[in-house]
């Protein structure tokens, strides 16, 4: 009965940390990339940037500006690889919609906040969101101090 233990593999290939700090999150979608075949590779290997990124909208299309993939040494010879080139992302119709909506009439803004792989596709997570105010940071890094100091003190006891 000797079960052999397998490496758990994280399906996260980048998180954008920055996007919880920066806005409140509201709703969040799960969205197709169009890509290139070094920029899968540089992916698998972790090459991706997506802290400075944002989403845009353009002729009922949603695109990926500002994401830093860096290209492979082994990148074939014949392509010119251009690391913050814009990136469709693939989303339904209804989904496209309702975001459209939401940014122009409600005052959201589309953050990514993290990419990952889903059967041996890459998909990244977009959500609606308002930015915080300077007060509001200040709050949140307070509970989060609090909470963490919380957690100290019942641990000890």
């Amino acid at each position: 009965m000797n079960k052999k233990k397998q490496k758990k593999i994280s399906s996260t290939i980048v998180l954008n940390k920055k996007a919880r700090h920066d806005y409140f999150i509201s709703d969040r979608f799960e969205a197709g990339l169009t890509l290139q075949g070094w920029e899968v590779k540089s992916m698998r290997e972790g090459r991706v940037q997506i802290k400075e990124s944002y989403v845009m909208i353009k002729d009922h299309e949603i695109w990926l500006y500002g994401s830093h993939v860096s290209p492979l040494k082994t990148a074939s010879t014949h392509t010119f690889p251009d690391p913050v080139r814009a990136r469709k992302l693939l989303l339904h119709k209804k989904e496209i919609s309702r975001l459209v909506g939401s940014v122009e009439r409600k005052g959201f803004t589309l953050v990514p906040l993290c990419l990952y792989w889903k059967r041996n596709k890459v998909k990244i997570e977009i959500a609606l969101a308002k930015g915080k105010k300077l007060h509001d940071k200040r709050a949140s890094e307070k509970a989060k101090d609090w909470d963490r100091e919380k957690h100290r003190v019942l641990k000890n006891l």
